[in-house]
């Protein structure tokens, strides 16, 4: 997911739509390999503390009261890595494993509720992932200045509706667009899904403009944290859909 801080911070020192993220000579540089690397480390903690997650979920019970307060937790976080990118090595792995642990829990309430939709949401989240990719890699669809900054502002306008969505869910107060199952509701989680989806498309430039910048070695953690949030963002949104669509 992009960081709207260093995007705007580069942005002022780019002359060209997709300039290349600088880094001092003197500086170990970013390399694909290492960032491929530190993604797969955080992919891994994520499945590994899913699978805790899952398991503390009890059959049927429904939604358990820490998966909340676990989700608020990893946001935290999150927000703390925004503006410290240079301690990703330290934040990337910590938040991963909070999360995992929240998206664990969710999918068992999920697959209780709907049979195999874990299945089907992993398996559409990794056919979206390809084919963003193919799209990045073949410059069917370029990343632009205008681009990024239309996609962080939406993404900045679903994470602040999210936000109060929870602390009302706190006291009892349901968003209808959130949960409804009816047309309103499907269409806001595709729509939701779109804007993840294009995150994507952020993280593949973040992690080309800063390798071929020569960008310092601590982005290979946070392109790889950066990633690792979208994707579990766009899990969690299809889940939901899929969640919707079967109810």
């Amino acid at each position: 997911m992009a960081n709207p801080v260093l995007s705007r911070e580069w942005g002022e020192k780019e002359t060209a739509e997709s300039a290349p993220i600088a880094a001092s000579p003197a500086a170990e540089p970013m390399e694909l390999g290492g960032t491929i690397g530190k993604a797969g480390i955080l992919l891994f903690i994520v499945v590994a503390f899913a699978a805790w997650g899952w398991t503390l979920v009890e059959p049927g019970a429904g939604w358990p009261p820490w998966l909340i307060v676990a989700l608020l937790g990893a946001l935290i976080i999150g927000i703390a890595g925004v503006f410290l990118p240079k301690l990703a090595w330290l934040i990337g792995p910590v938040y991963s494993a909070a999360q995992g642990v929240v998206v664990g829990g969710i999918s068992h309430v999920y697959n209780d509720a709907f049979s195999g939709i874990v299945l089907q949401a992993i398996l559409a989240t990794a056919t979206i992932f390809l084919v963003m990719l193919v799209l990045f890699a073949t410059r069917t669809i370029r990343v632009t200045e205008r681009t990024r900054g239309v996609i962080i502002g939406a993404t900045i306008g679903i994470a602040l509706f999210y936000v109060g969505s929870i602390l009302l869910a706190l006291i009892g107060v349901s968003i209808p667009l959130v949960w409804d199952t009816g047309v309103l509701g499907i269409g806001f989680s595709a729509l939701v899904i779109i804007v993840a989806a294009f995150n994507l498309m952020l993280d593949f430039d973040l992690i080309e403009r800063g390798i071929a910048g020569g960008a310092p070695k601590y982005m290979e953690w946070y392109a790889a944290w950066s990633l690792m949030i979208t994707i579990i963002w766009l899990y969690l949104e299809m889940l939901r859909l899929l969640g919707k669509v079967r109810s």
